[in-house]
């Protein structure tokens, strides 16, 4: 099979002129998703050295929509940037070049790496968000962490080297031939204005079938939004009680929340107990990383009176568990902040009716500002840290 010349490409179309534009918003699409996933790594991590903090309550929702939105309006600039500037790959290296055939190297390398990471990076992103995981031999948080510093390096690195070219492209006119390679000169069918547009259109397409999931009144075109909005209280359902297998548990009339401070069971509240508390409604934000979110009303007992009655430290960070037999998240830190904080609850109320079965009967800790993953659901105790 003959390898392709760069010279085989005569359009027009794949020029710096293009691949500069469409870069520099697939830059900034990249640039929001590192950062809105540093946010949510750092929500993420238990006892982070700077606490997260508690406020705005719809923070985490908006980083995460953001995170979710523009990795999806990503994914046809990245296969635009790709098509326009896949001749290069075909370009000859003299091997007798030398020093210059180092940096030609290096330069094709990180290149390489960006390509992959990008590609990894939206790829398995997608999947979590459609909550399909056909990885098994690595967890998804962790990897896809890790791989955002390599891919950010590498766009550093490339947009380093270019710099002068991106320049020259971005401030020539976009028909400006100037820096074309020589064989680029067939018209086609579309003009490079028209192809910018289109794919202006097609990440703005994308943004409009995802943002609903974050975006209550765009859920009627947000096609490929992974929740609808749809579920008891309006807040939809991410897992069932049955996939957790706490049915029996979490319906047992004879459950009860023990309150562990020290080591020591301190109390051991049944649901009658906590109803016969002082009740608080809050106005609060489910958002999970999959960039979904909803705005539910739950009413329950603030977490601060119930360690408060067990004479608990009112500065130390709590362990709660789940019901849940297993899982990595049968156990979270609820930090010292998110604990002392008034709108922080054991919710046994939604929208004005009991909790489902579904959404954490017979309580569940709602708290602002926090992912959604760890607000856990069908308590089993609240355990005060030394």
């Amino acid at each position: 099979m003959k390898i392709p010349h760069p010279d085989d490409f005569t359009s027009r179309l794949r020029s710096p002129a293009v691949a500069a534009r469409v870069g520099l918003w697939l830059g900034i699409c990249f640039g929001t998703c590192f950062l809105t996933g540093l946010v949510s790594h750092w929500a993420q991590t238990p006892s982070p050295v700077v606490p997260f903090p508690t406020g705005p309550a719809w923070g985490y929702r908006l980083t995460q929509g953001l995170h979710v939105v523009t990795g999806c309006a990503a994914v046809p600039l990245l296969l635009v940037k790709l098509w326009s500037v896949y001749p290069l790959l075909f370009e000859r290296v003299d091997l007798r070049a030398g020093r210059r055939l180092v940096g030609v190297g290096l330069e094709r390398a990180s290149i390489a790496v960006l390509v992959a990471t990008a590609i990894f990076q939206l790829a398995t992103g997608l999947a979590n968000a459609a909550q399909w995981y056909p990885w098994r031999e690595f967890s998804f948080r962790t990897t896809h962490y890790a791989i955002a510093w390599v891919a950010i390096g590498a766009l550093l690195v490339h947009v380093a080297v270019k710099l002068p070219r991106i320049r020259a492209a971005l401030g020539a006119d976009v028909d400006s031939d100037a820096l074309d390679r020589p064989a680029a000169r067939s018209a086609g069918v579309l003009s490079r204005r028209t192809l910018l547009r289109s794919t202006w259109v097609a990440a703005g397409v994308a943004v409009l079938a995802t943002a609903g999931g974050t975006v209550p009144w765009l859920r009627r075109v947000s096609v490929l939004a992974v929740r609808s909005g749809e579920g008891p209280g309006g807040v939809p359902i991410n897992k069932s009680a049955a996939s957790a297998d706490v049915l029996d548990t979490a319906t047992d009339p004879a459950w009860a929340l023990q309150v562990v401070v020290d080591g020591e069971v301190r109390s051991r509240l049944r649901l009658a107990d906590l109803r016969a508390m002082d009740q608080h409604e809050v106005d609060l934000p489910i958002a999970c990383v999959e960039g979904w979110s909803a705005e539910g009303r739950w009413s329950g007992v603030r977490v601060a009176d119930v360690l408060a009655a067990a004479s608990a430290p009112a500065d130390r960070d709590v362990v709660v568990r789940s019901l849940q037999p297993s899982g990595p998240y049968r156990a979270t830190i609820l930090p010292a902040g998110f604990a002392a904080d008034a709108r922080t609850l054991l919710a046994l109320d939604l929208a004005g009716e009991p909790l489902s079965v579904d959404h954490g009967f017979p309580c569940r800790v709602i708290a602002p500002n926090r992912p959604g993953v760890l607000q856990t659901k069908w308590l089993a105790s609240l355990e005060v840290t030394t």
